[in-house]
């Protein structure tokens, strides 16, 4: 017998039911500079967090309070282009007020590009299908005084072709137990990934990655996997070693923050959200677009 159903604030809805009279459920676009912020997830030891300038700005606008959700929580240093939020709320506002006006309440490192109310039965977190980062290493004897903490820089030289061998393990589905933080909560370590992409883009190298669900720290070991081939450090079918070893502990360093872009994230064609430019503006490209 199926279980009755009981509303809980930005919580999933079964097909069939509703949201409370007189509740509304709205999705929002977020864009965000995390260079001095201390991650998406609000903590209390913590005031610069994105979560907390958004619930802040959301609750002036509502004139009420607002909890929210996110399609993907991000650590200390890490930036979003594409993050989707969505928040229940009684207040009845136009997508100019939850854009326009939230922003006036914004500090500038935060930014809504668009909102729109959506069904009972969206949700930022369960209904992506897929998401999309970028990572953006800046491979040059100097480091550059203009995008320090928006890139990860490295002194040494990398080899794209060996470091695309190497991703190569990394397509499909695979247990992803090598590139998980330990502190990871995710039920399971299996994960598929669609594309995995590098290449250079100015004086940038930039690594795109697409997967229906990524673990805690999942993208940035990757990364730093693929920077030891890069530098010449490990041989491509290294990558394949490591994965088949399912031991975070062979994996390598741990790729710093600065470089790593939330870019898109997918959902069912039914939910009608916009379209966005991936970004970030160092690199305007569409998703699946890097110069080979």
């Amino acid at each position: 017998m199926p279980r009755e159903y009981i509303y809980k604030p930005n919580g999933e809805v079964p097909p069939g039911e509703q949201l409370p009279e007189g509740l509304r459920r709205i999705a929002v676009g977020v864009e965000y500079c995390g260079a001095r912020l201390h991650g998406f997830q609000k903590q209390k030891s913590a005031a610069e967090t994105v979560q907390a300038h958004l619930e802040r700005a959301l609750s002036s606008i509502a004139a009420e309070p607002v909890t929210l959700v996110c399609a993907g929580r991000t650590d200390a240093g890490v930036h979003a282009t594409g993050q989707v939020i969505h928040f229940d709320t009684r207040a009845v506002r136009p997508p100019r007020a939850w854009v326009q006006g939230v922003n006036t309440q914004l500090p500038d490192a935060v930014r809504v590009h668009w909102a729109r109310e959506v069904p009972a039965q969206f949700h930022a977190r369960f209904s992506a299908r897929a998401r999309s980062y970028r990572y953006l290493i800046h491979s040059a004897p100097t480091r550059s005084a203009q995008a320090a903490a928006e890139v990860t820089w490295t002194q040494h030289p990398l080899d794209l072709q060996a470091m695309r061998d190497g991703a190569r393990y990394l397509l499909g589905r695979h247990d992803f137990t090598s590139f998980r933080a330990s502190q990871c909560q995710a039920k399971s370590p299996v994960r598929e990934v669609t594309r995995l992409d590098i290449a250079r883009v100015g004086q940038l190298i930039v690594l795109e990655v697409s997967a229906n669900a990524f673990l805690h720290h999942m993208v940035r070991n990757i990364t730093g996997v693929l920077m030891a081939v890069g530098r010449g450090e490990r041989m491509p079918q290294w990558v394949g070693e490591v994965l088949d070893c399912r031991d975070r502990t062979v994996g390598g360093v741990t790729a710093p923050p600065y470089g790593l872009y939330l870019v898109d994230v997918q959902y069912p064609a039914e939910f009608e959200l916009p379209e966005s430019e991936p970004g970030p503006l160092l690199v305007p490209l569409p998703l699946g677009q890097l110069p080979r």
